[in-house]
């Protein structure tokens, strides 16, 4: 009886999939309906968001990178902290992660290092049983980002969509980090000083599975005629496609083709508001 006592109370809860909060945010990003995705609407800076539960010792956050853009210095920050987003207002955080949340509270984060964390990328991070905050690319090497992270607390995980990194995604049990695509992916070539997008999509969408349900009439994909159009563009906000079809013209040729805007990040179909760039001081 005592043994079967034992291996009940060792095992662990599952986890609950981690998604972005949905108060405490910088007044700059928007959260898509599942808060999964979050995405800077102008500017380069608050751009904060936070995981809406605690993260267990060494559990892997992952998230993809879906919007690059040029003309900033720096990019993707991240980290864990020890305040309890519940009990922080959105008005009350500071416009960078690094270095002002450090600063004001029990929050440990670094910088992704430069051209680690562009378009199509997928980023993961956590902290070792050490307190050691590391971080790995795709199928990259593990890097250090920073020591000294105290254990023995909640942390929450902590982001900052800032300069360069324009959208991301959680990524949560949709994929697990020794699933990221190679190095090497879309997003790495060309003027480092110019918008980035991926020319090749970095993961792959089989052919042969169905890419969301069949449509009702006047609801369906301006593409393929079949499925639901649940996918938004992102910047213009056209939701005339399907996910499957938005990501493959985010891959093919990253305009829309409604408005032939170019396409920064694919989201789940909602209406944001008005969307503004080219605020802030450039490079």
């Amino acid at each position: 009886m005592g043994a079967q006592l034992c291996s009940q109370a060792d095992t662990e809860e599952p986890l609950e999939t981690l998604r972005f909060h949905p108060e405490a945010k910088g007044a700059q990003v928007i959260l898509d309906a599942q808060r999964i995705t979050a995405y800077r609407l102008a500017t380069f800076r608050d751009g904060i968001v936070f995981s809406q539960r605690p993260v267990r010792p060494g559990e892997r956050v992952a998230l993809r990178v879906l919007g690059h853009e040029g003309g900033w210095h720096g990019g993707l920050r991240v980290g864990f902290t020890r305040l309890n987003p519940e009990c922080v207002p959105a008005s009350s955080l500071p416009p960078f992660l690094c270095p002002d949340l450090e600063h004001q509270s029990p929050t440990w984060a670094a910088l992704v290092p430069g051209r680690c964390a562009l378009a199509g990328d997928v980023v993961s991070f956590w902290v070792n049983r050490h307190g050691c905050l590391r971080a790995q690319v795709n199928r990259g090497q593990r890097l250090l980002l920073r020591k000294g992270v105290p254990m023995g607390a909640p942390l929450w995980a902590v982001m900052d969509v800032y300069g360069t990194t324009k959208a991301i995604e959680l990524l949560g049990d949709s994929i697990r980090p020794d699933q990221a695509p190679p190095l090497g992916g879309g997003g790495r070539s060309g003027d480092p000083a110019a918008r980035v997008f991926p020319t090749a999509s970095p993961w792959t969408l089989p052919e042969e599975t169905p890419c969301g349900p069949e449509a009702t009439a006047g609801k369906e994909c301006a593409v393929c005629l079949h499925c639901t159009a649940n996918a938004c563009l992102v910047p213009c906000a056209h939701t005339d496609f399907c996910s499957c079809c938005a990501w493959r013209i985010f891959r093919d040729i990253a305009k829309c083709p409604v408005c032939r805007c170019e396409i920064e990040g694919v989201v789940s179909a909602w209406r944001p508001p008005a969307l503004r760039t080219g605020e802030g001081l450039p490079v």
